[in-house]
């Protein structure tokens, strides 16, 4: 079937909706109409190049180039297909996009880190991870598809082992930003960094995903969290949510951290900006405390190899520069858990969404996030 989907044809070439021919699903695949998108970053990194690979890296994957692409890897839709052998899902379930797949039987998965599947290295670019075969076109053209997902897309035929079955009354919209950023950022916070009650926690970079990293540190007890970002009216949104301080940058945090700690310091900093690089690890080191906890949770450009740190304090001061991918928590557990406290009222989702566009709107809702004027915007399908 031809499907209208967002696609980037190159380096800095914009989201243009194109016709993509999709196949049937084959065994272990769900076709999936897609009801809401989230807009992450991510998406934009892909666009830019800071999501990129030699092309000896991307000839593992069978293909010499990550475009043509279908974007977007956050997202909900409801289950209208599957092929043989699918045993996760049904026709008419409702669903949940997974970055990070989960096949359930590697040793990451077997050992409870669904987060860290072997599946997961197959999803930069290339074929359907069943079989290795395509089932999306452009013309002539093989598609690639983000996080072998592409849920900028009124269709989608993805690897069961990428789905998350949700309650059948749960937000579809809230499920779309779950998915990826939300779960992210709150997982930084309780699975990656384990805040305690009564630390003080540093959020670098309020969007979607610094937006899940303070609720996390708000849920775990954090008695204070500095939330840290250039735009006034993220900062607004992020005391909405549970920040009980604010700052414009780096230094202004340094510079008010020893007056709301006596002295130590942040006990946990979590680095959610736009894009990571090397040159803001040493400022986020220095923010910490004696033991403290720095969590890396954005995306860094693909080549970036270089890092400031002075050796000498990381091990002196007993800290800790930690990674983390999905929050470090398994999609499988997380997105079911943070939809509840969603529906509890103990999770904020709606608020954070700053516009919602139709598919035809994609590039400008990037033009948005540039331009600052997002938190989080959703693609809103007509289903």
């Amino acid at each position: 079937m031809n499907v209208r989907a967002a696609v980037c044809t190159g380096l800095h070439e914009p989201w243009k909706v194109e016709e993509v021919e999709i196949g049937d699903p084959h065994p272990h695949e769900v076709k999936v109409q897609m009801v809401y998108a989230g807009m992450c970053h991510s998406d934009e990194h892909l666009r830019t190049g800071d999501i990129s690979a030699p092309k000896e890296v991307l000839e593992v994957f069978g293909v010499d180039s990550l475009f043509p692409c279908v974007g977007g890897h956050e997202g909900a839709g409801i289950v209208v297909e599957v092929g043989e052998g699918v045993d996760t899902v049904a026709v008419g379930d409702h669903v949940a996009a997974a970055f990070m797949p989960a096949c359930g039987t590697c040793f990451w998965c077997a050992s409870g880190r669904q987060h860290l599947c072997d599946l997961g290295m197959a999803t930069l670019a290339g074929p359907m991870m069943s079989d290795g075969t395509w089932r999306h076109h452009l013309g002539e053209q093989k598609v690639n598809r983000m996080t072998q997902l592409g849920t900028f897309a009124e269709y989608m035929v993805v690897n069961e082992a990428s789905l998350v079955k949700i309650d059948p009354n749960a937000s579809m919209k809230a499920a779309a930003l779950i998915s990826c950023g939300i779960s992210t950022g709150f997982g930084s916070a309780v699975d990656r960094a384990k805040v305690k009650p009564g630390e003080t926690v540093v959020v670098i970079g309020c969007g979607g995903v610094g937006s899940g990293a303070i609720q996390g540190a708000r849920l775990a007890g954090a008695r204070q969290i500095l939330a840290v970002d250039l735009l006034p009216f993220k900062t607004e949104k992020a005391k909405a949510i549970g920040a009980t301080h604010t700052a414009s940058s780096i230094l202004e945090a340094n510079l008010m951290l020893p007056d709301m700690t006596q002295g130590r310091m942040a006990d946990v900093v979590i680095l959610t900006p736009g894009v990571l690089t090397g040159d803001l690890i040493a400022p986020a080191m220095a923010l910490a405390s004696k033991d403290g906890r720095v969590v890396t949770t954005a995306i860094a450009p693909f080549n970036q190899d270089k890092v400031d740190l002075n050796l000498f304090n990381f091990a002196m001061f007993n800290q800790a520069l930690l990674g983390t991918v999905f929050g470090s928590v398994s999609p499988r557990v997380q997105i079911p858990n943070l939809l509840r406290l969603y529906e509890a009222g103990m999770l904020e989702i709606d608020s954070l969404i700053t516009q919602e566009y139709t598919l035809d709107q994609v590039q400008n809702g990037y033009d948005d996030l540039a331009a600052g004027h997002n938190i989080r915007g959703v693609v809103r399908f007509d289903v």
